[in-house]
């Protein structure tokens, strides 16, 4: 079916030619009237027209309606490093780097409140937000976080959230994941 659409195509494009080079001859004069021109203006000779399809488009009588829609896609590049250290630059310096838990969860979260993201184990994403939170996001099963290891696009909504169960992240080599759990990291003392 595929193949014969592929044939098809190409002679279905052609078709504006074809109608224009046919419509390039004058048509016969009827036979009362004189072939001299009506006006006192000298008679100007027309060269031969170009077959053009863009005219042929523009001269047909049918009117066909235009949609133009709007997408917005947004990039979120990884964490640099001082993104990361600024989130500890107010706790003194350890021995042992902190632990972090996961706690409550979140169905939606602002697109404009992320800074940076992180890969985590398995199919987490670690986002940290301008506010010095951290957010722990799961992917659906099959996917692979280090797909995500040079950030991720995503398609902004009306609402500007990026929520659980609805928004699919686009990593920069092509998948395509949906979230499935969003959870606040909470530094874990002693």
């Amino acid at each position: 079916m595929h193949s014969l659409f592929a044939f098809a195509a190409p002679l279905a494009l052609m078709l504006p030619l074809v109608a224009e080079a046919v419509d390039v001859a004058d048509p016969p004069a009827p036979a009362g009237e004189a072939s001299a021109p009506q006006s006192d203006a000298p008679a100007v000779e027309e060269g031969p027209r170009e077959i053009n399809p863009l005219r042929a488009l523009r001269q047909s009588s049918s009117a066909n309606q235009v949609r133009i829609e709007q997408r917005v896609t947004i990039r979120i590049a990884p964490a640099t490093g001082a993104v990361r250290q600024s989130l500890n630059a107010d706790l003194p310096p350890r021995a042992a780097p902190p632990r972090y838990e996961e706690r409550g969860k979140e169905k939606c979260l602002g697109l404009g409140s992320i800074a940076g993201v992180q890969t985590g184990s398995g199919n987490r994403l670690v986002l940290f937000l301008r506010d010095r939170k951290m957010i722990s996001v799961g992917l659906e099963k099959a996917c692979r976080a280090r797909d995500f290891y040079a950030g991720f696009y995503v398609e902004r909504n009306k609402d500007g959230q990026l929520c659980v169960s609805r928004d699919k992240l686009q990593s920069r080599t092509g998948a395509r994941c949906e979230i499935e759990t969003m959870r606040q990291l909470v530094e874990v003392r002693g």
